[in-house]
C-alpha cells in the first residue's frame, strides 16, 4: 500500500469555506514538510498504537484506505490482522458526492486503478465494516475530524448508521500536528470514536485525558 501522492484528485464540495480551505490547506503544507527519517519513525509508532487499541480483530470486519498525499500508511497491519482472522476491506469511490462503498480485500489481492486513480479491489465484493480506520487532515481531542471537504465519510457513516444494524466504531489515524485547537465542525460531521496519533490516542470524551 504505497502513497499516491500526486495521482488524486479529490472531489470537494461546491461551496467550500474559505477558513475551512485555508485550514486545510496549512495542515497539508506542514505535513508534507516532515522529514523523511521523521516519517518514518512517527509512522512505526502509530501503526503499534493502533494495533494495540482494535486488539483481538479476529471475527472483525475492518475497513482500511490507501494513503494519499502523505497520509499514514497502516502497514503491516491489514496483513497481521487478515491472518488474525479479520476481513478487511478498502472504501470505493462511485461518484462524487456519493457515500462510500467498502469493498473486501486483502494484501496481494489484485487492485485496479479507481476513481481519481485510487487502487481499489479488482474484485467487487462489497463487506460491511464493523470499524472503519479514517485518515485525517485535522483532528481535534474530542473526536471531530476535518478531511479533504469530498464528504465521503460523513455520507458513508449516515448512511451505514441508518440501515439498522450496529454502528461502526470510527478510528481516526493522524499525524501529531494534525491535531486542532479549536474548529467548528458542520451539522453532517459524526465525532469519531478515537483519534490515533504517534505520541497519542485520543478518546471521543474530552473530558477524558488521551492515553500516552
Amino acid at each position: 500500500m504505497t502513497d499516491r501522492e500526486d495521482e488524486s484528485r479529490i472531489a470537494r464540495t461546491p461551496a467550500a469555506d474559505p477558513m475551512r480551505t485555508a485550514l486545510r490547506q496549512a495542515l497539508l503544507d506542514a505535513r508534507r514538510r516532515l522529514s523523511a527519517p521523521r516519517r518514518r519513525a512517527a509512522n512505526e509508532t502509530l501503526v503499534e498504537r493502533l494495533g494495540a487499541l482494535l486488539g483481538d480483530v479476529a471475527g472483525r470486519s475492518i475497513a482500511l484506505y490507501w494513503p494519499i498525499r502523505g497520509e499514514p500508511s497502516l502497514e503491516p497491519l491489514p496483513g497481521l490482522w487478515a491472518a488474525r482472522g479479520a476481513r478487511t476491506a478498502l472504501p470505493v469511490v462511485d461518484a462524487p458526492r456519493t457515500p462510500l462503498r467498502f469493498v473486501a480485500w486483502r494484501p496481494g489481492e489484485p487492485t485496479v486503478p479507481g476513481l481519481w486513480n485510487i487502487p481499489r479491489p479488482a474484485a467487487d465484493v462489497a463487506l460491511r465494516p464493523d470499524v472503519v480506520i479514517v485518515p485525517c487532515v485535522g483532528f481535534t481531542a474530542d473526536g471531530h475530524r476535518l478531511g479533504y471537504g469530498g464528504g465521503f465519510y460523513d455520507r458513508s457513516f449516515a448512511a451505514l448508521d441508518a440501515d439498522g444494524a450496529a454502528r461502526p466504531r470510527a478510528i481516526g489515524v493522524a499525524w501529531d500536528e494534525a491535531l486542532l485547537e479549536a474548529f467548528d465542525p458542520l451539522p453532517t460531521d459524526r465525532p469519531l470514536d478515537a483519534v490515533v496519533t504517534p505520541s497519542a490516542t485520543y478518546p471521543q470524551d474530552a473530558r477524558r485525558s488521551p492515553a500516552r
